[in-house]
């Protein structure tokens, strides 16, 4: 496991253990799995904001995290690589760790797993709340003045 990898861990069960869950940003990645469901509509360019919460079983390992995420009401095998994570956020705490993506950044060059190709596009917003409230929208990138 890289220092960076290290640390994102160590923010994550720290915010975890604090808050109760903790929100991951995920860029695309030809080694994320998202089970059957895998990356849809604007996921495919911007990747998909995970919750974790305390009641949760998964296990983060040397490549990444291995959990059953569930999607409205289906259960998915997941996989998220340590180097597709480019944000943990926790909203109780307003704790966000950020990084930037660069051209050494591991990840898809070409194309994906699923054969979709990536637009470089970054859809950013500020949070807002969607539907039940049960989804919150995180603007996880950077703004430039």
């Amino acid at each position: 496991m890289s220092e960076l990898a290290d640390i994102k861990r160590d923010l994550f069960f720290r915010l975890l253990d604090d808050a109760g869950r903790v929100f991951v940003h995920v860029r695309p990645s030809m080694e994320l799995e998202i089970g059957r469901r895998g990356l849809l509509g604007d996921e495919l360019n911007n990747g998909i904001t995970l919750v974790f919460n305390s009641h949760m079983k998964f296990d983060w390992g040397p490549m990444g995290i291995e959990a059953t995420l569930v999607f409205g009401s289906t259960p998915e095998k997941c996989f998220i690589p340590d180097n597709a994570i480019d944000s943990i956020y926790s909203p109780e705490l307003k704790v966000q760790l950020l990084m930037e993506q660069s051209e050494d950044t591991p990840g898809p060059k070409d194309k994906f797993k699923h054969g979709f190709e990536p637009s470089g596009k970054h859809h950013s917003h500020a949070p807002v709340r969607k539907g039940d409230g049960n989804v919150i929208e995180v603007d996880f990138h950077k703004k430039k003045d």
